[in-house]
């Protein structure tokens, strides 16, 4: 699977994973601004943005294009970072290469499994449920998005994925049917035969409920050198609720 990527900085590497609906470009300010200590990677998982399109959408998949991409990028024990889905595939990566891994920064997701199915499978079939073969602007969508989802922020989180297929019809970058019928697999647990021994930082939102306090003695146990952090005023979107301490935090424990 080829992933599309954003390069930028330098320094030891750090390569970045967004979440469900995400992208690349979402992680554009966080990695300018680690670019100054870190040359950041800020990669499309399969079924996002520019990468390729696959009807496997699981970790183990995941947790190999990671491979892949590193190898191909001849990345040797890099830093990762991931966010909500992309903080589960750093999680499975360390348990399955974990001699791959230097540091890792998960960002508001614990390894267990999670309750959120039912919200994201909303949001999917409100997506799908948009003819946008009657539309010819972007606008036109957020409108009828408006309609259906009241939360301005999570719009256009959306409509970020919209985009020309040619010039005459609209598209959706993001995979829908598939991330779909994955959800399942996207909301699971993700454990491996042996715990993670390297360094492990988890940020949890502080009015998010990704990470709860039910969550810690599973955390501690599967990555017992690990320290969790919390981030004020962080929903789940924490990165960009306050980005000077996202990368605070992230800063500090990757460079101790």
């Amino acid at each position: 699977m080829d992933l599309h990527f954003r390069k930028t900085g330098k320094g030891q590497p750090l390569v970045i994973l967004h979440g469900v609906f995400g992208m690349s470009d979402n992680w554009a300010g966080i990695g300018k601004s680690l670019g100054e200590d870190f040359t950041v990677y800020m990669v499309d998982q399969r079924n996002h943005g520019r990468s390729g399109h696959s009807s496997a959408m699981n970790y183990e998949a995941m947790s190999d294009d990671l491979l892949d991409f590193l190898e191909k990028e001849n990345l040797e024990k890099p830093n990762l970072l991931g966010h909500s889905m992309g903080g589960k595939t750093v999680m499975q990566f360390a348990f399955d290469y974990p001699e791959k891994v230097e540091k890792i920064v998960v960002a508001d997701i614990s390894p267990g499994k999670s309750n959120h199915n039912h919200q994201h499978q909303q949001l999917i079939d409100t997506l799908l449920a948009i003819d946008l073969s009657k539309y010819s602007s972007r606008n036109e969508v957020g409108q009828v998005l408006r309609e259906k989802i009241s939360n301005a922020r999570v719009r256009q989180f959306l409509l970020k994925n919209l985009y020309w297929k040619d010039r005459s019809s609209l598209g959706w970058r993001v995979n829908l049917e598939v991330i779909k019928d994955s959800l399942p697999e996207v909301f699971r647990e993700v454990t491996g035969l042996q715990p993670f021994e390297g360094p492990a930082l988890f940020l949890k939102g502080e009015k998010s409920d990704y990470i709860t306090k039910e969550d810690i003695p599973e955390i501690e146990a599967l990555f017992p050198n690990s320290r969790i952090r919390e981030i004020k005023n962080g929903t789940h979107w924490l990165h960009a609720d306050n980005p000077e301490d996202f990368t605070s935090e992230v800063r500090e424990f990757l460079l101790s």
